[in-house]
């Protein structure tokens, strides 16, 4: 839970109090490695700051799951655009290692936006958050090569390699498997 302070004090001041009521409303949910947080048609009722693991926000198909979004440590995730909504998710979020999420509901987070001084500005916080990934996300595949794409997730997290298999990086990346393959010999 102090990670989830650290983040908001890089950017805002909190006074003790407000942070007690906003941390008395946060819940600390585990997951094993391979557990659905969000199942399709599920209500999100959660946006979690993640302490530990790593969460993919995928399409379930028949043959292969699109992958289109990956959540690190000491980020947000969430199927935010249905927590918004709260309407049923068409997409669902699972962890690929273990994880520790630290959670506000949605009818808690209302109470925080309306008790506290602070409220607004960490859901404007969060919300930015979240919308500059998606925002980068979609630039880059419009922007950028498969090739790029796969050197950017790695750039920016080097260590997730071993975590990732690689039929989900394939589907990050907007390639089949076989192509990632060939990236991968190209730039090794």
């Amino acid at each position: 839970m102090i990670e989830i302070k650290k983040y908001f004090q890089k950017m805002v001041a909190i006074s003790e109090k407000d942070w007690e009521f906003f941390s008395s409303k946060l819940i600390r949910r585990e997951f094993a490695k391979n557990s659905i947080i969000l199942k399709v048609g599920q209500k999100e009722n959660y946006l979690s700051f993640i302490e530990k693991g790593i969460v993919r926000k995928c399409i379930p198909q028949e043959f292969d799951d699109l992958t289109f979004e990956f959540a690190f440590v000491n980020n947000f995730v969430s199927a935010y655009d249905f927590f918004l909504t709260q309407e049923p998710s068409t997409y669902q979020l699972e962890t690929l290692t273990d994880a520790i999420l630290w959670s506000v509901s949605y009818n808690d987070l209302e109470i925080i936006y309306d008790k506290t001084e602070i409220g607004n500005t960490i859901g404007r916080l969060a919300s930015e958050d979240l919308f500059m990934k998606k925002s980068k996300r979609e630039l880059s595949l419009l922007i950028q090569s498969a090739q790029e794409r796969y050197l950017n997730l790695f750039t920016e997290q080097p260590e997730l390699l071993q975590f990732i298999p690689l039929k989900y990086i394939a589907s990050y990346i907007g390639v089949t498997p076989q192509a990632l393959s060939r990236i991968r010999k190209r730039i090794s």
